[in-house]
């Protein structure tokens, strides 16, 4: 299960070079492509497949020079694979550059109604049709935030985004605030999916509001423009958001730490060592051990040497991988009761076979706790969920799954054990729930 990308927009000096550190601390949203637009005189995009150090290397960064940027990470969950991000396109005589992380629930029907109109796309990304929106309606209304305000109305779905075009920036965050943006301010101002990424710059920094939108061009102006339901998605913190991100006013560690807390309260076992899958359940086990008394170990090692293009076909392989990914520490585990924290199981494949590492490593007993409810709808949000049938919780009982993973227990976080943990309760849980938040599909 994967995040689609990260999005970055400053005007600030040095602006460009300031995009790719910024991307570097967002690349953990993506890593399929990454990319920066800047205005000089007209829009400037380099985009490229891969990391972005690999992207932006040797002098690459130096044919960019602006003082106002907007970037990109890309993990696809829509669109081609060669459709990177920030995409440039056109409607109404006006150009734009286009940078987005979300995807829109609506995509289908309103592009084709566009196109009855006499659009033309460029792409199949549904990112475009934002940008097309928005331009239209910007020659309709003649006033940027107006034209946003109508895209809030019409557009349905997740979208924190950027608009470069004419030498000014938009950004804004959808009504529900289903993907995290945060705002910065100092020597420039400067926006980032998440905080982590704004801190190597500015110390002055808050969320964007859900429904908000700010225009950056000689000024800085901002206004709520339509007010929904918060719903931020959950899975930011329990997975996807760095750990020392702060999401709506929420320390991403601390709720991933209670989460092990309350995991440990529900359910509690007898063993002998605690042991993080990781970097996945590494707060969530300090968390567990914490409460439990249980002492904490890695007994796990991460060899973070492994290429992304290290994929092979056939079950050896799959095999391979994991014990290249993960070794055990043999001293830790050897004839001991372990519980094995993570925070989350979606098709088991993975979880099975690192029962399996830690069997073979000796462990007397495994038994498996999971930090959140079991995955057990798709995502129509912008999170790359498998479809349900892949799902290992979709259809089965916990204990279908405790025999999957050949665990010798396996227990889940509640759901209200998730909302006690993150402190929230405008949470969007429809992954695991099945409860879909209406503005999503209100078309």
């Amino acid at each position: 299960m994967r995040e689609k990308c990260g999005i970055f927009a400053a005007k600030t000096e040095n602006a460009p070079k300031k995009a790719y550190y910024a991307l570097m601390a967002l690349q953990h949203r993506g890593q399929e492509s990454a990319g920066i637009s800047v205005w000089k005189y007209k829009i400037r995009t380099l985009t490229g497949r891969g990391l972005v150090s690999e992207v932006f290397k040797g002098k690459e960064l130096t044919k960019l020079r602006s003082n106002i940027v907007i970037g990109h990470v890309r993990y696809s969950t829509s669109g081609a694979l060669n459709e990177t991000q920030p995409i440039e396109t056109s409607c109404c005589g006006k150009e734009i550059a286009v940078a987005h992380n979300g995807t829109l629930t609506n995509f289908l029907p309103l592009r084709r109604e566009y196109e009855k109109k006499g659009v033309k796309f460029r792409y199949s990304v549904d990112s475009e049709l934002l940008g097309t929106s928005f331009l239209c309606h910007l020659k309709e209304t003649g006033d940027e935030f107006e034209a946003m305000r109508e895209v809030f109305n019409e557009v349905r779905g997740a979208y924190s985004v950027a608009f470069l075009f004419d030498g000014k920036i938009l950004v804004a965050r959808d009504p529900v605030g289903f993907r995290p943006l945060s705002y910065g301010r100092g020597d420039g101002h400067y926006f980032a999916s998440e905080d982590s990424a704004l801190r190597l710059f500015v110390d002055e920094i808050r969320d964007v509001r859900p429904g908000e939108a700010f225009l950056i061009s000689d000024d800085i102006e901002n206004k709520v423009l339509v007010k929904e339901r918060h719903h931020h998605c959950v899975f930011e913190y329990i997975y996807f958001a760095r750990p020392d991100s702060l999401l709506d006013d929420v320390s991403v560690y601390k709720a991933r730490l209670r989460m092990g807390m309350e995991l440990a309260i529900e359910s509690p076992v007898d063993v002998d060592v605690v042991i993080p899958v990781p970097d996945s359940g590494r707060a969530a086990a300090l968390g567990f051990s914490q409460i439990s008394g249980i002492p904490y170990a890695e007994g796990l090692i991460k060899n973070r040497y492994i290429g992304r293009t290290f994929i092979m076909p056939g079950q050896f392989y799959r095999e391979l991988k994991v014990k290249l990914k993960l070794s055990p520490v043999r001293e830790v585990i050897d004839g001991k009761r372990v519980v094995l924290i993570d925070d989350s199981i979606v098709r088991g494949t993975t979880m099975r076979r690192i029962v399996g590492l830690l069997r073979r490593a000796g462990a007397g007993e495994v038994h498996v706790r999971i930090a959140s409810p079991p995955i057990r709808y798709p995502c129509y949000m912008g999170i790359d969920i498998p479809t349900r049938h892949e799902l290992i919780a979709a259809f089965g009982n916990v204990e279908k799954v405790r025999k999957a993973i050949d665990a010798d227990s396996l227990a889940y976080l509640s759901v209200e054990g998730l909302k006690r943990a993150v402190g929230k309760e405008e949470l969007c849980l429809a992954c695991l729930t099945g409860y879909y938040p209406e503005w999503a599909f209100d078309f």
